[in-house]
């Protein structure tokens, strides 16, 4: 195994989802400045995610309960406007919880041939 499942998490997952959610802000009528200041990051970076600079690998709209929780988790930002932490926090239970459903498994796979995700249980056992 080179790529272990908090790689996969930080490099892959989190920033897939952040992309997502930056596209569900942008659904619903937010403009890029508007979304850096919701989410607490760059113009730039909203930019990068919409462009599909970031986060593109993982396509989190194709796995129906993730996005609708992205979906509510865009809902929460919108109305509460919580601090950078708060969101930050969310994502990673988010990313934690997309690699113990096991939908995480083909694409570590696919970006490390060593994986056997028949025998590896590592993400299902830990975050599942």
């Amino acid at each position: 195994m080179k790529t272990n499942a908090f790689e996969v998490a930080s490099r892959y997952v989190y920033p897939s989802l952040r992309r997502r959610l930056v596209e569900v802000l942008r659904e619903r009528g937010f403009k890029q400045t508007e979304i850096a200041e919701l989410l607490h990051i760059t113009q730039s970076a909203v930019s990068r995610y919409l462009g599909e600079e970031r986060g593109k690998l993982i396509d989190v709209s194709s796995f129906p309960d993730v996005d609708r929780e992205v979906r509510e988790l865009a809902g929460k930002i919108i109305a509460e406007r919580p601090g950078e932490y708060w969101i930050h926090t969310e994502l990673v239970k988010l990313s934690l919880e997309f690699l113990g459903r096991g939908y995480g498994c083909p694409f570590h796979a696919g970006i490390d041939p060593d994986i056997n995700p028949e025998e590896c249980r590592v993400c299902i056992e830990l975050f599942g």
